[in-house]
């Protein structure tokens, strides 16, 4: 993209990766103007870190003027490209892009692309350290980790990048990576992509644009990814923890192994994984098969997937008191991954869940709350719904409110008893309460630590 004179308008200081996109760009020598809703004093650490870059700021509201004189516009992940002012832009011929657009447009080093409802930023890792114990330059970036915009002359063309993909930054996205995976399509973000139908359109962009010789990974354990094989145009690969395949990773009794035409190449034991629960299983499975996708040796493989202990937020261990062991899971923004969670343990739990509801069924989990649960504290604006949902189904677990984490893990520790373990595990977003998941994760660890 010819970038030097052009007036670029940049919608969306609130994110990171708009910081590091207007850095790239007036480094070419565009004119940028940066637009958020949001005015400046909402905005203090962005700003901090624009520092004394020469942008034009225009905060406290997008001006259609602004995006309709632009020669390109790109737009955060989180904004929806239906606003009225950017169907109108379209209209006028106005190109939209995005950060990850054009970092696939930009970087010379091959891509590894990984997207899903769930598991994907454990995946990621998992490829990334794959590939650089395999002794290659990597780079992890997309929805984990820092923008890599900005590196892409570092970069070069002798490394390889590793992204996370959500569906909101694939929802335009005209490329497609050397090897993408798509893990699992399960509801989510329907407020957005208001149909799963749309939502999962939005996945398969990370396979649609492939070329015959690019690489696909799906998960065969699940029908909503799998049914995506007959559209994807460049070789498909599988991972699975209940069939085999003939191309990917799987297990055989209790090994994986990675298959690629040679026969069967042995990873580990499920054993010897070290990361809690049989969702975690399938993540290995697919990195694997991600990983070997992309040339990886077996013998690389095989050390990560027998020595990773996991990522900041997701099944966490944050410390044993009293008897007692303390898990973070505050990545768990959905009924599903609360779930896989509650799966994961066989001693009794004291669950802390609430949030901001993203209103999906809550059936299964209030049958694995009767199942597996000492007792339940609710939190944020979904408490009511959890105990109410407990309630109407006759499970006979005792619930509590708590306000706030430091009141939840207070309670939580009064009703648990040695040998238990307290998950936090929300089943709802961070929004009510927190800027994300992250700070949610913080905050618990720190309400923990205290008692």
């Amino acid at each position: 993209m010819e970038l030097a004179g052009r007036n670029v308008v940049l919608l969306g200081l609130g994110a990171r990766t708009n910081v590091e996109l207007a850095r790239y760009l007036v480094a070419r020598d565009a004119r940028v103007t940066i637009s958020d809703r949001k005015p400046a004093d909402q905005l203090k650490t962005e700003l901090a870190l624009l520092g004394d870059l020469p942008v034009r700021l225009a905060l406290g509201g997008h001006q259609e003027t602004d995006v309709l004189a632009a020669d390109v516009v790109f737009v955060t992940p989180g904004v929806p490209r239906d606003l009225p002012m950017l169907v109108e832009a379209r209209r006028r011929g106005v190109p939209l892009s995005s950060e990850i657009e054009l970092l696939f447009e930009e970087c010379r080093s091959p891509i590894v692309g990984v997207t899903g409802s769930s598991g994907k930023t454990t995946t990621t890792t998992l490829v990334g350290l794959m590939l650089r114990e395999d002794g290659r330059r990597v780079y992890v970036g997309g929805n984990i980790g820092v923008p890599l915009i900005n590196r892409l002359d570092e970069i070069g063309d002798r490394s390889w990048v590793v992204l996370e993909l959500s569906s909101f930054q694939l929802e335009a996205l005209g490329r497609s990576p050397a090897v993408g995976a798509i893990l699992n399509v399960t509801p989510n973000h329907l407020d957005r992509h208001h149909t799963m139908e749309a939502y999962a359109e939005a996945k398969l962009n990370i396979l649609r644009h492939q070329h015959p010789e690019d690489s696909a990974v799906l998960g065969l354990d699940d029908p909503g990814a799998a049914a995506l094989a007959p559209r994807c145009p460049g070789h498909v690969g599988w991972f699975s923890a209940s069939q085999p395949v003939e191309r990917g990773a799987c297990l055989v009794g209790t090994q994986v192994v990675l298959r690629r035409g040679a026969g069967d190449e042995a990873v580990c034991d499920t054993g010897e994984i070290r990361l809690l629960g049989q969702h975690n299983v399938l993540n290995v499975l697919a990195a694997t098969a991600i990983a070997g996708a992309a040339g990886a040796s077996v013998d690389a493989v095989s050390r990560v997937a027998t020595t990773f202990t996991g990522v900041e937020h997701r099944l966490e261990p944050i410390r044993t008191l009293d008897g007692v062991t303390w898990y973070n899971d505050s990545i768990a923004t959905t009924p599903e991954r609360t779930n896989a969670a509650l799966r994961s343990f066989s001693q009794p739990l004291v669950l802390i869940a609430g949030g901001r509801s993203k209103h999906l069924p809550l059936d299964e989990m209030v049958q694995l709350i009767g199942e597996r649960c000492r007792a339940v504290v609710t939190i944020g604006e979904m408490a009511d719904e959890i105990a109410e949902a407990i309630r109407a189904s006759g499970v006979a677990v005792p619930v509590e409110h708590a306000v706030g984490l430091s009141d939840a893990a207070v309670r939580a520790r009064r009703l648990a008893r040695p040998g238990d373990a307290v998950l936090l595990s929300p089943s709802g977003t961070s929004f009510d309460a927190f800027r994300d998941f992250e700070e949610r994760g913080r905050l618990f660890k720190e309400a923990v630590q205290a008692l």
